[in-house]
Parts: C-alpha cells; structure tokens; sequence
C-alpha cells in the first residue's frame, strides 16, 4: 500500500520532531515532574516555569525524556504549542489533543499546531500513551500546582 502525500507528510514532520526535538533539556528554578508509561518504557522528566508575576501563563517549558519516536515528537510539538499560554488554555489543549488521538474530531485541532499531525495515533489504540505521556505530565504539573 503506498502512501499518500499527506502521510508522508505526516511522518517527515513527526520524524523531524523525534530527531530534532524543541525544547529538551532540564530548566532551573522550575517545577519537576516525571512520568513514564509502563506499557512501553517511556520517560519524560519535564520542566515547568510559569511567570513570576503572572503564575497563570506558562514561561518555558522543556523535557528530558527516553522513549519511542512518537512520545519524543508528541512531547516536542506539546512544548511548542503551551509555550506562552495560560493554564487554562493549556488544559483546553490537553483535552483536544487526548480526544483526537482516540479518533474524535474537534475544529480547534489547529490551534494545536504540529501536535495536530499527530491524529493518526488514533488508528493505533497502543500508542495512544505514548502521545499522551507529555500532556498528561504537564496537566499533573498544573492540577498539583492548583492543589497547593
């Protein structure tokens, strides 16, 4: 079976992410969280920094992880698309990124930028938690933040 162009699409970007992932590291004075998926071993140690003087708006974010390609490009295009935006928008996000790769459509999958290439996941029910790993670390970030 060939592939379409869009697919091929799809996977250069999702490769491209996995290679060449934005934001990795570890950030200093910064909120710490790790999670991993037992299913397949992934890690990712994230860090988390919101605003000095606005702690509703994200301010850098980066990860450390190891893990398959799709949790590396999923944690990459996580970091680009929450950079800059408040926790609500970030948990509005998450929850538009979660549904579609369990197959929902939702007209707001663009405002998730690269992540949106990510919707095949959907087509396997196995890898849905590796998709999921950096959101669901960053939205625990955020819920034991608002615990405080």
């Amino acid at each position: 079976m060939a592939l379409s162009k869009l697919d091929s699409l799809y996977m250069a970007v999702v490769a491209d992410h996995s290679k060449n992932p934005h934001h990795q590291g570890k950030l200093e004075d910064a909120e710490q969280i790790s999670l991993n998926n037992p299913t397949c071993g992934d890690v990712i140690n994230l860090s988390v920094k919101f605003d000095a003087e606005d702690q509703d708006r994200l301010e850098d974010i980066a990860f450390l992880n190891s893990g398959c390609t799709i949790s590396t490009a999923s944690a990459s295009m996580m970091t680009d698309a929450v950079l800059g935006k408040t926790k609500q928008e970030i948990l509005e996000l998450a929850t538009i990124f979660s549904e579609m790769v369990q197959g929902q459509k939702d007209e707001r999958q663009d405002q998730l930028g690269d992540a949106a290439f990510l919707s095949g996941v959907a087509k396997f029910p196995q890898r849905i938690k590796c998709a999921t790993l950096a959101w669901n670390a960053l939205k625990k970030t955020i819920e034991d933040q608002e615990n405080k």
